[in-house]
Formats: C-alpha cells, structure tokens, sequence
C-alpha cells in the first residue's frame, strides 16, 4: 500500500503542475493579446488599469507584464490631466497592404 500511496501523491503533484503551468501560459497569452489589442485601440497609451481590465488578470501581474514590455519598447510614462499613469508606446504604422 505504501507504494499505491507514493505513486498516487506523485500524480496528483504532477497534474499540479501541469494545470498551474496551464494557467500561467494563460495568463500570458490574456496579457500578451490585451496589449496589443490596447495598442492599436488607445493610441499606443496604455495604463495599468487598462490593462488590467481587458486581460483579467491580477494587477501585480499585469504590472510586471507592462514594466517589461515598456522597458522592451522603450515606453515613455506620462501622467494625464488626472493625474493617472500611463506608458506611451511608438506608434503602430502599418505597410500599406499591396493589391492582388
């Protein structure tokens, strides 16, 4: 029985990782396709609680999410005329697409 026990602790530990591994690749895409989502809708301004909102996720998280994409992107932070943070991003241009 000790045996049927370890095995049994064993997969429920592995099925605990796969599923908190799941949700973590999740998250990460929610984030991933807010952002730019957000991009083209706000101007290239995003702030955290924009961000926040549309990906449904925790705000640490969205947090760390944005500080890393504003460092990769070299974002400017601005505060409003209400004096809420937002980062602005290099505008999005867009090729023209080519006829067929």
């Amino acid at each position: 029985m000790p045996i049927i026990d370890l095995l049994l602790a064993v997969s429920l530990g592995f099925l605990a990782v796969l599923l908190l591994g799941k949700a973590t690749y999740s998250q990460q895409r929610q984030l991933e396709d807010s952002f730019y989502q957000l991009l083209e809708s706000e101007n290239s301004c995003i702030s955290l609680i924009q961000l926040a909102a549309t990906a449904r996720v925790e705000p640490e998280k969205a947090r760390q999410y944005l500080e890393h994409q504003a460092q990769v992107f070299n974002a400017v932070p601005e505060v409003d005329a209400d004096g809420d943070t937002f980062y602005r991003f290099p505008k999005l241009h867009r090729r023209p697409s080519a006829d067929i």
